[in-house]
């Protein structure tokens, strides 16, 4: 039996959200990249790239938000596709707020200028904005997939970003018994928390990938082996 027009314009409606949502998603995680590696390099052209590139993530939120609102209003979704739409429209929510996380860090480039920070913190940050992307590709992966294995394993995957942000905190304490190293102590220490903020966000979209394929909700549950 072939599809109705209505059937197909549906389909293709679904299909050009997962694709905002996946292009989305790439953009944020690229802004990630791009504003640890201003940081790393001083690169202040490179950080105001990335606040630049925040102006086309907060555009793409609003056609993925118009997009759901069309779709739930024209087709009145059911069951998994009703869980699909009202995830999409939290999916956009928190990858909005990672890319201003990320313009967080750029921010504090130019506000650095040409400025030394402490390059023995260099090596976690970097590990620390790897993980989170990561946790980005990942749970945008199991949400195009409905994967929930690959999703549990992004939920867990924080703990490792939380085990960095703790690991540099201490090395500041130490650090900063040295006053002339307090205000530079104070920056590595709030872009590792950005980081880690950033993490919560990823562990948000992983447990929603969850729920949209189980229809269970685990925040505040804890991982997979605690269900």
């Amino acid at each position: 039996m072939k599809k109705s027009h209505t059937d197909r314009m549906y389909e293709t409606e679904l299909r050009r959200l997962r694709e905002l949502i996946l292009l989305m998603a790439g953009k944020v995680e690229k802004m990630i990249a791009q504003s640890v590696k201003a940081l790393v390099d001083h690169d202040i052209g490179l950080a105001n790239d990335t606040i630049e590139a925040d102006h086309q993530v907060n555009h793409d939120e609003i056609k993925s938000d118009e997009l759901c609102l069309i779709i739930l209003a024209k087709r009145q979704p059911m069951a998994l596709d009703l869980r699909f739409i009202t995830l999409a429209l939290k999916m956009v929510t928190d990858l909005e707020r990672i890319g201003d996380l990320a313009v967080n860090i750029a921010e504090r480039v130019t506000d650095l200028g040409s400025e030394l920070l402490l390059p023995k913190l260099y090596v976690d940050i970097p590990r620390m904005a790897a993980i989170v992307q990561s946790m980005i590709r990942d749970a945008i992966d199991a949400f195009v997939a409905g994967d929930v294995e690959k999703a549990h394993d992004v939920v867990d995957r924080d703990d490792e970003v939380d085990e960095l942000y703790t690991r540099i905190f201490r090395e500041l304490l130490g650090i900063m018994r040295d006053e002339s190293k307090v205000k530079h102590g104070m920056h590595i220490q709030s872009v590792a928390k950005v980081l880690e903020r950033m993490a919560d966000h990823c562990t948000n979209l992983a447990e929603q990938v969850i729920f949209m394929v189980k229809g269970k909700d685990i925040r505040h549950i804890g991982k997979l082996g605690q269900n």
